[in-house]
């Protein structure tokens, strides 16, 4: 996809007929005689003609400029949409390739001469990893819209062990950062990815929009679903916001609701708070 496709083109169709007509106005001021009623009503009908026109172009122009500027932010929006799909497409494709790896692997070992004892572990072990391996291809066919056609190397997918390192990170930029973890057994390689983003992704704001203040991170279950919390307790006073593209929310949002989430954001007290859920059940 070329970086230009579907950029909206700014169209200057005011300024041309205005200039036109300020053109003849002027004309017509200069064959004006020097002398008679015309001498005198003349040059003031030209002058608020001529002001009618400039303000009418000046008023006509900055309709336009106003609905270009609407069009570049939906279709940069639309962009970063895109762009967080594929990208949401490729990490679980790394996933998928590793547990079908897994899964052959496994099913090589069972199949070993003098394995008998450990095929039952195996086959377990295949059929937990196939099930997982089968929500996150169903997660990837749901997001991924579109092809690139481009080779992606496979790399380790986040988990939430990665969690501690991601906090340590935001720490290290100024934040102080309470992290609540629950009960959180058996969940998909593919959620826990998507924790370690949003967890990630908030922090980050936080420290952009509120400065080295506190923040608090929970994970939990709710039932069938994965639920992640981001809150920062307000901006430090005298803070100044560093702003970003403004496509951080909306891409956890995408993200979210590409896997069958609902994702919120609020403002809460002085502060603000990120809200996840994502439908995870547990593997029986």
């Amino acid at each position: 996809m070329g970086a230009d496709e579907g950029f909206p083109r700014r169209r200057q169709r005011v300024w041309p007929p205005a200039i036109a007509v300020l053109v003849v106005l002027l004309l017509a001021l200069l064959a004006v005689g020097s002398g008679g009623t015309a001498a005198v009503v003349m040059p003031v009908i030209i002058v608020v003609l001529a002001l009618s026109v400039t303000t009418w172009a000046l008023l006509r122009s900055r309709e336009q400029r106003i609905a270009y500027e609407a069009r570049l932010t939906s279709w940069a929006g639309e962009r970063a949409a895109q762009a967080e799909r594929l990208r949401i497409a490729r990490e679980l494709h790394d996933i998928v390739s590793h547990g079908l790896g897994l899964i052959t692997i496994r099913a090589g070992a069972a199949l070993y001469p003098g394995a008998e004892q450990g095929s039952a572990a195996a086959l377990a072990d295949i059929e937990r990893i196939g099930r997982q391996t089968t929500t996150e291809l169903r997660r990837m066919l749901n997001v991924l819209r579109v092809s690139t056609g481009t080779a992606v190397p496979l790399r380790p997918a986040e988990s939430l062990h990665d969690l501690p390192a991601i906090i340590d990170k935001a720490e290290r930029a100024g934040l102080t950062v309470a992290l609540e973890l629950g009960e959180l057994e058996d969940v998909s390689p593919g959620a826990q990815l998507v924790v370690c983003s949003i967890v990630r992704e908030a922090l980050t704001n936080t420290a952009r929009h509120a400065g080295p203040g506190k923040a608090g991170v929970q994970v939990r279950r709710d039932g069938d679903w994965l639920v992640t919390s981001v809150w920062d307790a307000g901006p430090m006073s005298g803070w100044t916001p560093h702003l970003g593209a403004g496509h951080g929310i909306e891409g956890l949002r995408e993200r979210v609701t590409a896997l069958g989430g609902t994702f919120r954001a609020e403002h809460v007290d002085n502060g603000f708070r990120v809200t996840a859920r994502i439908p995870e059940a547990r593997m029986s």
